[in-house]
């Protein structure tokens, strides 16, 4: 009798504990396999080119690149990864941003000791999966499912994807050469950049663009 390949998980998390967790929780069943862990979404990005898992958990809060922006990377590249996102977040937005990164599943923290396996579960099958806190509030879920079919959608915004990632840096309090430096640009692309995004986003200062990230669940408060 042949042994079912198992399935291969990676997991992306700023926290060690809970990775540990995690990964505790998810090899404790047959048939899964953490391939790989990750401690913010740029490495998250990288490990799945690297490993090319089947699942990836991702945390929606991450340091360097959010998990909306890393999944987007991710599934622009690996049309066939499944993406579970976990957060502390209720938000009916942060669901329905996540899901427009093309995700598939949205799971609380507080919930992933009694539903992250089933939710794994149903990545696997290609169905989607909701915390039962949030299930009965996600709206309009076959607009997503149809959008999710045809691989993440381009957000809304007036931000590009590189944007978004200085963005995200800027708010986190990075200056031009660190954001430079971990880019793997210029300097003065750094700074070209940043006067592109304050332009868009009709702000004046930094502090005006850690307010719209975290208002936009780029950065925790």
């Amino acid at each position: 009798m042949m042994m079912e390949t198992p399935t291969r998980i990676l997991l992306a998390d700023d926290h060690e504990l809970v990775r540990r967790g995690l990964r505790t929780l998810l090899e404790s069943q047959p048939g899964l396999e953490v391939c790989g862990e990750a401690a913010n979404g740029r490495v998250a990005v990288e490990m799945s080119r690297k490993l090319s898992p089947d699942i990836v958990v991702m945390d929606v809060s991450m340091p360097e690149l959010n998990g909306f922006e890393a999944a987007r990377q991710i599934l622009s590249k690996q049309p066939k990864v499944e993406v579970l996102a976990l957060s502390m977040h209720e938000s009916q937005q942060i669901v329905v941003d996540v899901l427009e990164a093309g995700a598939r599943g949205y799971v609380l923290k507080s919930d992933a000791g009694s539903e992250l396996v089933a939710a794994v579960e149903a990545l696997k099958k290609h169905e989607f999966f909701f915390s039962n806190r949030l299930a009965s509030s996600v709206k309009n879920l076959d607009q997503y499912a149809t959008r999710r079919r045809r691989g993440p959608v381009k957000l809304p915004g007036v931000l590009t994807t590189r944007e978004r990632e200085i963005l995200q840096l800027l708010a986190e309090g990075c200056t031009n050469k660190e954001v430079a430096s971990r880019l793997g640009i210029s300097v003065k692309t750094a700074e070209t950049h940043r006067a592109h995004v304050m332009r868009k986003l009709n702000v004046d200062t930094v502090a005006d663009l850690v307010r719209y990230a975290i208002r936009n669940g780029l950065i925790q408060a």
